[in-house]
């Protein structure tokens, strides 16, 4: 197989991992020339065109829904660190890429696996003197120093938590130690991050909805927990689609609409100033499907709505159905200039007015003129 090959194979086959798309698999994107290319959201907010690539394919683990488990159906492939750095810049150099997400199947074992991952970003780096964005990806069982190596490479690594806890963990993902290779890593990446003479800003993790029968409290709580403790950049989530050919093949598909519930929860977390006890489950411990999270919030506090447009503080305005964090700060400054009275001026500062109106008052105003005016829209 001629190194080009390998790359599409390498880069497709790393499509299944999501951590770097910017919410969820319905994100991912193949290029023209048959990769897979990403728009990752980069640590600063703005996203930019990756090449998501395996180092090596065929995984000498067993994870029950992955299709690289017990060495893949095909051939195993592998790049060398410098093929594969060569490769990556000819992208750079075209502008097809602005950065580099890099993974890999366990060959040999986690530290030979990490060892040829970090050599890849080296070249990259002193040889090839590209000083952009690169994703890491830590493999479960790296050394301590390895994962030091990888922070002084890469702008953000990461660790896939996959499930919540240690027993849903077991049931997709044997062999993997929860607390000691997944969670302790990301604890010690969380109290390095910052140290001088590291590159890297933030980690993230990754969870597969559904795979191991979990319930999304137990996830959320995870996510929560993550933030607290291993200071988190963000989580991101994908939705268990059963493969042919692995133990799970014959499992029902997880909606996507409980995927997108979960980036909400996070997207919550972390734009909207809210808490672990603001999220509301249902009977099953479960997120609605049928509604958003802040919606349900916002229904379950009838005391807090109608709120004065006027005179609440940010982290109130961001509790607002249809307000979100942009639109709280134009709020706030358009009330240095003079009160807001108006309906209109609600109209022209954010584009889900008719969302967030029902929930305040303009200068005093109630909530049922409110709706009479939206129904003259």
């Amino acid at each position: 197989m001629n190194t080009r090959d390998k790359l599409q194979a390498l880069a497709q086959a790393a499509q299944f991992d999501l951590s770097c798309a910017c919410g969820g698999s319905q994100k991912r994107s193949l290029g023209d020339d048959g990769l897979w290319i990403y728009p990752a959201a980069l640590p600063n907010g703005q996203t930019m065109p990756v090449l998501k690539v395996l180092q090596s394919s065929g995984c000498e683990r067993n994870c029950t829904y992955c299709v690289e488990r017990n060495g893949g159906r095909g051939p195993r492939i592998c790049f060398s660190p410098d093929d594969l750095a060569r490769e990556f810049m000819k992208m750079v150099r075209a502008r097809l890429v602005g950065g580099l997400f890099l993974s890999s199947a366990i060959m040999g074992s986690p530290t030979a696996t990490m060892d040829r991952m970090l050599a890849t970003v080296e070249r990259v780096r002193f040889r090839h003197r590209f000083f952009g964005y690169i994703h890491l990806k830590i493999i479960p069982g790296a050394q301590e120093a390895q994962i030091e190596r990888a922070m002084e490479l890469a702008n953000r690594v990461s660790v896939n938590l996959e499930a919540p806890n240690e027993e849903r963990l077991a049931a997709i993902a044997p062999g993997k130690s929860f607390h000691d290779q997944l969670k302790g890593t990301m604890r010690f990446i969380g109290d390095n991050l910052g140290r001088e003479g590291l590159r890297c800003k933030s980690q993230t993790t990754q969870f597969v909805v559904g795979a191991a029968g979990e319930q999304d409290k137990e996830t959320i709580s995870t996510l929560w927990e993550s933030y607290e403790e291993a200071n988190l950049a963000r989580g991101y989530f994908s939705a268990f689609q059963p493969v042919s050919g692995t133990p799970l093949e014959g499992a029902a598909p997880i909606p996507a609409m409980r995927e997108h519930r979960l980036y909400q929860v996070d997207f919550l977390f972390r734009k909207y100033e809210f808490e672990i006890d603001d999220i509301i489950f249902d009977e099953e411990e479960n997120l609605s499907l049928a509604e958003d999270p802040k919606t349900i919030w916002a229904g379950r506090h009838p005391e807090v709505f109608p709120m004065e447009i006027n005179d609440v503080e940010r982290r109130e305005l961001l509790r607002v159905p249809g307000l979100g964090p942009i639109a709280a700060d134009r709020i706030l400054e358009r009330r240095r200039i003079s009160r807001i009275c108006e309906l209109d001026v609600l109209k022209r500062i954010t584009p889900r007015w008719r969302t967030a109106a029902p929930y305040m008052l303009f200068d005093g105003r109630l909530k049922e003129r409110n709706m009479a005016q939206l129904a003259l829209f």
